[in-house]
């Protein structure tokens, strides 16, 4: 592999979309029919509704989207180290990176491949 200055780490989580007052559903299939966790969001993004599950090293973010159409919002979430560079590596190839500090404990980013499809890049910050 190309030393490019960055480390791809893995998924932090996926993310899809539900419809507003979906959430006990969601309990219903990711909780209770796979034996999910559900986890305690953070509290400025529990405002928006949705829920998260947390199992056997899969992370599944549920979040209320208007208008709802399934995989709409999807996304995979990398875990990266040295995010800063991988986001000057995209913006230097034509990708705008939108930073977003809405998640605790970690540096993090959009962007979209060439297609248009959501991408999250994250890191975890130094404690």
């Amino acid at each position: 592999m190309t030393d490019t200055g960055y480390n791809f780490e893995g998924l932090h989580h996926v993310q899809l979309a539900i419809p507003k007052g979906a959430e006990d559903k969601c309990r219903s299939f990711w909780g209770d029919v796979l034996g999910m966790t559900e986890l305690e969001k953070p509290p400025v993004l529990a405002a928006r509704g949705g829920c998260w599950f947390r199992g056997g090293g899969l992370e599944v973010h549920l979040g209320v989207e208007e208008d709802f159409s399934p995989a709409k919002k999807a996304h995979p979430g990398i875990l990266v180290k040295h995010i800063r560079s991988l986001a000057q590596r995209l913006e230097e190839g034509g990708h705008e990176v939108t930073w977003d500090e809405n998640f605790p404990g970690h540096e993090r980013f959009y962007a979209f491949d060439k297609l248009g499809n959501r991408l999250e890049f994250l890191e975890a910050k130094a404690s």
